[in-house]
């Protein structure tokens, strides 16, 4: 009797294991098409090399075709993922925030965080501003619609204020352009692109007259809510062992849980109420 009831358990077993595999077979006969989203700063080049060795390893895994998208900065981002053109996306703390708070994307893993990643405000070195204040009147440049850094968090510290005009940077060195010629009076923008880019200025020319105290979340790694439930495990589980070189080329953390957005989320919201008014001339920083 042990030995039938031994031999049915067994069975049993094998035919779960092999529906099992069948289950998975399916997902992967299915076609599978990935769009993999990232900015790029005018770097798509170097962005879709630096990810070849990743696309090729999840292809091969999830025997999917999947492309690379390169986005030239966060306001063509949030077009693609508007309409859900993006199945991945290595998404800026700011578009996370938006995209998940918005479009019901979700994060699966946090991106490394850069530690000098806080929102500041720069200006010129001979400039009389003291602090945020003095800025009433002036003209500001702010980066584009989804950066944490250069857009929500500096118009969350804005709040309040009447500006002459508000001027939109394609990229954080243009941002520091203007104001190094004087076409604007300051520019928000990250303390690390700031640290990165101030080389190729004469750095005397700049002075940060405000940093945003509140430390800005890592950015993260976000999968479209249209993509099925199964196959949405299947790639975690396929990224998260990915081979240590890839993780480390394309920076993501798949130990670690998805980073807390619920403070840039507020700001998001914060913003949007006040966002219809930066076109007009002047722009008056409340509801």
């Amino acid at each position: 009797m042990t030995y039938k009831l031994s031999r049915r358990i067994f069975i049993l077993e094998m035919l779960l294991a092999i529906a099992s595999c069948t289950a998975e077979e399916t997902l992967f006969n299915q076609s599978l098409q990935l769009v993999i989203g990232i900015i790029s700063y005018g770097q798509e080049k170097q962005t879709v090399e630096k990810l070849s060795g990743f696309r090729k390893y999840l292809s091969d895994q999830l025997r999917a075709i999947i492309q690379i998208e390169p986005a030239f900065n966060e306001r063509i981002a949030i077009e693609r993922m508007k309409r859900y053109s993006w199945s991945l996306v290595f998404a800026t703390p700011g578009l996370a925030a938006m995209a998940i708070s918005n479009y019901e994307y979700s994060a699966i893993f946090p991106l490394q965080l850069n530690t000098s990643s806080r929102s500041i405000i720069i200006v010129r070195q001979d400039s009389t501003f003291k602090k945020l204040q003095d800025l009433q009147g002036k003209t500001i440049a702010l980066g584009q619609q989804g950066s944490a850094t250069s857009y929500y968090i500096p118009l969350y510290n804005l709040h309040g204020l009447t500006l002459a005009s508000i001027l939109f940077s394609s990229t954080p060195k243009l941002s520091l352009e203007w104001v190094r010629i004087g076409k604007v009076d300051a520019a928000a923008i990250s303390l690390s692109d700031f640290n990165f880019y101030k080389s190729k200025f004469n750095s005397s020319v700049f002075r940060i007259l405000f940093t945003d105290y509140h430390p800005v979340p890592p950015g993260a790694v976000l999968i479209s809510p249209k993509i099925e439930r199964k196959r949405v495990d299947m790639i975690r589980d396929r990224m998260k062992n990915a081979p240590l070189p890839l993780v480390r080329e394309i920076k993501y953390i798949p130990s670690a849980s998805p980073p807390d957005y619920q403070y840039m989320i507020r700001v998001v919201k914060r913003v949007a109420a006040i966002a219809q008014n930066l076109d007009s001339k002047p722009v008056r920083l409340f509801n």
